[in-house]
């Protein structure tokens, strides 16, 4: 079940009546779980309260299994939001209904769909409709570039999310997607809320001009790109002349041969040539 994402008040009243009627309750955090209960009243004993996280969530699914088919009924939460998107739990789910039980949801706080509700990043067209939910990206430089790089060339709207000592890395690594918007959206739903929406080379500038910037988690929105009537020629004649071209030349010789805009072109030329990995690069 989702548990709020800041604010105490966005839990649901149907959240509140499981948890008060659960035999016992699996969780990432028990010690956060229980400030979470006491919040509302709800008393459960430490006893009740299994923890459920992402080392041991293949091992303690099992137990969950086992106390379901006693009879037992078991609520799943998280730290914050739904369960299951980008914090455990699917394995969870996954056992679950693996040994033949019910897994049922309750919904509620989102940090995806809070950002999205407030961004106005998704469109509506044919071509760059709905969203792509791509989490948190890889860690390691090369492979965070290499992945920014793939982005590039996505139309639709991007969801991405980020922890606070990492902001700073990715925000460097989506400014090669030039005037892409992007929206940032931090410390959702709490007291310092804040959202921001810019190219994205603005987006390191932005946030080394406050510390209060980089703090809380982040949910980061890469607009839709300018609708195109590319098919996807364009890139590959694009790649084909860069292999012989100077970037600017290549670029404008591949938007008078395929049509396509030539500002898409050169940031795309511009995004796979800085994100091309370094030597020894790690």
């Amino acid at each position: 079940m989702a548990t709020p994402i800041g604010n105490l008040a966005d839990i649901t009243l149907r959240a509140l009546h499981v948890l008060q009627l659960a035999d016992a309750i699996a969780c990432e955090d028990t010690r956060h779980t229980q400030a979470l209960l006491r919040a509302y009243g709800i008393d459960k004993t430490s006893v009740q309260l299994l923890a459920v996280h992402q080392h041991n969530e293949a091992e303690a699914a099992l137990a969950v299994v086992q106390r379901l088919q006693q009879g037992q009924r078991i609520a799943y939460v998280s730290d914050a939001g739904t369960p299951g998107v980008s914090d455990p739990g699917a394995r969870l789910v996954a056992a679950v209904q693996a040994a033949g039980l019910r897994a049922l949801p309750l919904p509620g706080a989102s940090s995806i769909t809070t950002a999205l509700s407030v961004a106005g990043a998704v469109a509506h067209s044919t071509e760059s409709g709905g969203f792509l939910f791509a989490g948190f990206l890889p860690v390691k430089h090369a492979e965070r570039a290499a992945a920014v790089q793939q982005l590039a060339s996505e139309p639709r709207c991007v969801v991405l999310l980020e922890a606070p000592h990492r902001i700073g890395e990715l925000a460097q690594a989506l400014s090669i997607l030039g005037d892409r918007t992007v929206t940032l959206a931090r410390e959702l739903t709490k007291q310092f809320e804040e959202i921001a929406t810019q190219p994205a080379r603005d987006l390191p500038a932005w946030l080394e001009g406050s510390p209060q910037r980089s703090r809380g988690e982040f949910v980061v929105l890469l607009h839709p790109t300018a609708p195109t009537t590319d098919d996807g020629d364009s890139l590959r004649v694009l790649r084909l002349l860069l292999q012989e071209l100077p970037l600017k030349t290549a670029v404008r010789l591949a938007a008078e041969v395929t049509g396509a805009s030539r500002n898409s072109l050169y940031d795309t030329a511009l995004a796979w040539k800085r994100g091309a990995p370094e030597s020894g690069d790690e």
